[in-house]
């Protein structure tokens, strides 16, 4: 296993409790861990890191090279990005999204996925694109579902219906984004459209109504006094 100390940097998307990955962390450990809404930041801080194992770096949907830099795309180091997948509100996954980039070193990538490993992660190892794996596969098809209830294609319960019983689905896609968030989705969805451009990633109308509603809590308040 490898050993590892962890830097705490705000608060963490992908650790918002304590966790095995955390309880095993050790005070002058050769690996680095930055967790937090301000990793990046504590990262650049931070001087030395050459020296170190591994260094990995907790993500948003930004790219690892925000934060390391890019160079005619040979960029790499000992540092990798790594994020815990959560859809919106629900609790973080078991699985670990962990990011290198065209020349990561072989041995740090090795060891970083071995840290998380032994706490208990599946880890899924992909290069360096917003958004990783999961939230440029699933976001397009949320926002198509929701756009297709705009259309009146169907109602909410038969689309989930038709999707759980046709495809094997464990739970459809409108049930999901009321379970774990609209105004989440939004933000996945605005960043990854400003990243790449495509119109698949443009939040769809209903993410974009929670959000407003989300951003008036003065005026929301006046309407239940009014009711």
């Amino acid at each position: 296993m490898s050993s590892y100390e962890i830097f705490r940097a705000g608060q963490s998307n992908s650790f918002p409790d304590d966790h095995a990955l955390t309880q095993q962390a050790t005070s002058g450990a050769q690996g680095l861990v930055f967790i937090g809404a301000d990793a990046g930041a504590a990262f650049a801080a931070t001087s030395n890191v050459e020296n170190r194992s591994f260094v990995a770096l907790e993500l948003g949907n930004e790219c690892l090279g925000a934060h390391t830099g890019e160079s005619r795309g040979q960029e790499g180091s000992n540092v990798v990005g790594f994020a815990r997948f959560r859809m919106g509100k629900a609790d973080p996954s078991n699985l670990i999204e962990l990011v290198k980039q065209p020349q990561t070193q072989p041995d740090a990538l090795a060891a970083a996925k071995s840290a998380f490993e032994a706490a208990g992660f599946k880890v899924a190892v992909c290069n360096d694109f917003p958004g990783r794996i999961i939230n440029r596969l699933v976001r397009p098809y949320l926002n198509a579902a929701l756009r297709r209830l705009d259309e009146k294609l169907a109602s909410a319960d038969d689309m989930d219906k038709t999707l759980c019983l046709g495809l094997g689905y464990p739970e459809g896609p409108i049930s999901l984004l009321e379970r774990t968030g609209l105004v989440e989705h939004f933000d996945v969805t605005a960043d990854l459209h400003a990243a790449l451009g495509q119109e698949a990633y443009a939040p769809a109308r209903r993410a974009q109504v929670a959000k407003q509603r989300a951003q008036q809590p003065g005026e929301s308040a006046a309407l239940k006094r009014v009711a």
